[in-house]
C-alpha cells in the first residue's frame, strides 16, 4: 500500500516471534526430499475439551508459499469415535485474523487463554457427529502472512494431501469437501479455484464459503485513508502481505511514530488484539508519506490476491453465503465472481442471509453449509441459484 521512497526504505518486515514448539520448526531437507504435501513430522495429540472423544493429530507438511518457494504448514486432524474408515474429510479453514503464533488454529485448541477460543467449534462438531473426520489448516502459514489469500488456499491443498498420505488417519480414499468464512472464506475458495491446476488428483465434492473478501484491491481503496473500526484488521493484512512479499510489499519503511508503535502491538497480535488497538485509526496516521498509496508492486499483490481478478474457475459446485449488507467485504466482488462461475458452468448456490453484518452471517449461514457439504458426500446432485 505504501511507495518506497524516504531514508528508512530499507526497513526490513517484522515477522512473528517464533513458535516455541520445536515440532514446527522446518526440516533442513525440506527443499531437496520432499514435495507438496508430502508429510515431515506427526504426532498424536492429547484429548481435546473441544471436541470430546475425538483424535486429535498433528500434521506439518510441506508446502509452497506466495512466490513458489518450499516452505513448511501444519493442520490439525481431528477423527470422530463414530469415524468408519473412507469416510467424508472436510477440510474447515477457521477465522484466523491474527500476526502471532499463538494465534494457530494447533495451539488454540489447547490454550487457557480466554481471548483465543475456538469460535466455530459448535459447528465443527456438528460435522464430527455425522461421523466426518475433520481437517484445520493454520492457512497463514510460518509468516502468520494474514491477508496472503493465495497461500491459504495452497496451504489447504496441501494439508488435505497430507493427511491423505498416512494410511493410520484412514482418510486415504475419503471424499473431500471444504468450508470456512470470512478469512477462512478467502482460503476456502482460493482453494476451490486453484484445485484443478494446483492439486487436480483431490477428490473434491464441493466447498462451502462464506463472506470471503474477494477483492483486496477495492477493500482498500474503499478505506482509503479515513478512520475506521476494523483498521486493524487493514494493518494486519498490511504487514502480513509484506511478510509474504517481502521484495514488493514496502509497509515498515514508511510507518511514522505512530504506526510503529500500532505495528509493536499487534505484531504478534490475535483478533481482539488487532481490532482494539486499531479501532477507529487510519492509514493517513501511521504514516507521514501522502503517496502511500501511490506504489504499483503493493497494488499488484493485492490483485495477484483477490479471487474475483484472478481468472481461474473451480471444478466442483460452490455454495457460498454473506449477508447482503455487509460492510466489511465488498458485496458486489462476491456477486461478480459467483456470475463468472456460473457463466462457467459451475453450479453455484448462494445464501444471503438475514442479517445484516458480516459476523452474525457467519452463525446463521454454517449449519446450512454443513447441510449442502453432507448432500455432496450423499452424491445428491448440486443446485444452483445462478
Amino acid at each position: 500500500m505504501v511507495s518506497t521512497v524516504g531514508p528508512s526504505a530499507s526497513a526490513l518486515p517484522i515477522y512473528p516471534v517464533a513458535d516455541p514448539d520445536p515440532f514446527f520448526g522446518a526440516p533442513a531437507d525440506l527443499v531437496a526430499a520432499h514435495q507438496p504435501g508430502d508429510v515431515l513430522k506427526i504426532r498424536h495429540m492429547p484429548p481435546n475439551l473441544y471436541f470430546p472423544g475425538s483424535e486429535v493429530w498433528e500434521l506439518l507438511f510441506r508446502t509452497t508459499d506466495s512466490e513458489g518457494k518450499p516452505i513448511a504448514a501444519n493442520t490439525t486432524l481431528l477423527i470422530p469415535p463414530n469415524f468408519v474408515p473412507d469416510s467424508p474429510l472436510v477440510s474447515y479453514q477457521h477465522i484466523i485474523n491474527a500476526l502471532g503464533h499463538k494465534c494457530k488454529i494447533a495451539t488454540e485448541l489447547y490454550t487457557t487463554d480466554p481471548l483465543t477460543q475456538i469460535r466455530e467449534a459448535p459447528g465443527l462438531n456438528i460435522a464430527l457427529a455425522r461421523g466426518w473426520a475433520v481437517a484445520l489448516p493454520d492457512h497463514l502459514g510460518p509468516r502468520m502472512a494474514y491477508g496472503a489469500a493465495k497461500l491459504g488456499g495452497q496451504i489447504t491443498l496441501d494439508g488435505i494431501r497430507a493427511v491423505k498420505r498416512v494410511p493410520e488417519l484412514r482418510v486415504v480414499n475419503s471424499p473431500v469437501g471444504m468450508g470456512g468464512y470470512s478469512g477462512g472464506g478467502m482460503a476456502t475458495s482460493w482453494a476451490a479455484a486453484l484445485a484443478p491446476t494446483y492439486a487436480p488428483e483431490l477428490d473434491i465434492v464441493g466447498a462451502a464459503e462464506g463472506g470471503a473478501p474477494m477483492n483486496m484491491v477495492k477493500m482498500a481503496s474503499t478505506l482509503g485513508t479515513n478512520p475506521h473500526p476494523a483498521f486493524g484488521l487493514a494493518m494486519a493484512a498490511a504487514l502480513g502481505l509484506e511478510r509474504e512479499y517481502p521484495e514488493r510489499m514496502n509497509v515498515t519503511a514508511q510507518l511514522n511514530d505512530n504506526g510503529r508503535w500500532l505495528q509493536s502491538m499487534i505484531r504478534d497480535g490475535c483478533t481482539n488484539e488487532i481490532m482494539f488497538w486499531g479501532v477507529g485509526r487510519s492509514a493517513a496516521q501511521v504514516t507521514d508519506n501522502v503517496n502511500f498509496m501511490d506504489d504499483p508492486s503493493a497494488w499488484q499483490v493485492m490483485e495477484e490476491n483477490s479471487l474475483e481478478l484472478y481468472p481461474g474457475v473451480p471444478s466442483v459446485p460452490i455454495f457460498e453465503w454473506h449477508s447482503p449488507t455487509d460492510a466489511l467485504v465488498p458485496v458486489d466482488a462476491i456477486d461478480n465472481t459467483v456470475r463468472r462461475y456460473c457463466d462457467a458452468g459451475i453450479p453455484v448456490q448462494t445464501l444471503l442471509t438475514p442479517s445484516p453484518d458480516h459476523l452474525s452471517a457467519a452463525v446463521l449461514g454454517l449449519p446450512q453449509a454443513l447441510d449442502w457439504l453432507d448432500a455432496r458426500f450423499r452424491g445428491v446432485p448440486a443446485p444452483s441459484t445462478c
